[in-house]
């Protein structure tokens, strides 16, 4: 007989919260959610701006067109979610994991990504211009055609990664190794 898993404090303590409650919450002027999980949550084109969602749950979350502009979303959960032509200029992912995510076209321009978990995510296009990916991870992270100018790339794994047409790119301090695809379409 298996043991039944037990939750996480922060699972029994993070609030469930729908999509029309947070939205008229924010238009009341709450920008401090804290933990809450938004899990599975239709948010297109959510104005979210400057919101502190540090620590929730948003995985598989679709969030096309929103603007999560200066939000807080330190070690967030957004695995799988769908964030293609976001705003998250100067957001704080740093600690989130972003596995799998879809950041097609986002503006992450100053974000801070300090060691966040990019394994698998889609940043085809995307402009992370003074963005901050020091100690991310970003294996079989797709970023062709991203704006890469004067981010910081210090100590992230880019093992598996495509760089295909990524522009401004300097890797020094970065990991890479043969499976790294370079702007210029040739391995490392």
């Amino acid at each position: 007989m298996v043991a039944p898993a037990r939750a996480t404090r922060e699972q029994i303590d993070m609030q469930r919260i729908n999509v029309r409650e947070l939205r008229a919450l924010y238009a009341a002027g709450m920008r401090n959610f804290g933990p809450i999980d938004l899990s599975d949550a239709d948010l297109f084109e959510a104005e979210l701006a400057a919101t502190n969602l540090q620590g929730s749950n948003l995985t598989k979350t679709y969030l096309p067109y929103a603007n999560l502009s200066q939000a807080n979303l330190q070690e967030a959960q957004l695995s799988q979610a769908e964030l293609s032509d976001a705003k998250l200029y100067r957001a704080n992912l740093s600690g989130a994991n972003l596995e799998g995510c879809n950041l097609l076209r986002a503006n992450l321009r100053y974000a801070n990504l300090q060691g966040a978990n990019l394994s698998g995510a889609n940043l085809t296009g995307a402009d992370l211009y003074k963005a901050d990916l020091s100690g991310a991870t970003l294996q079989n992270a797709d970023l062709s055609r991203a704006n890469l100018q004067d981010s910081c790339l210090s100590s992230a794994d880019l093992r598996g990664a495509t760089l295909f047409r990524a522009t401004n790119l300097d890797i020094a301090g970065a990991l890479v190794d043969n499976t790294t695809q370079a702007p210029d379409g040739y391995r490392f």
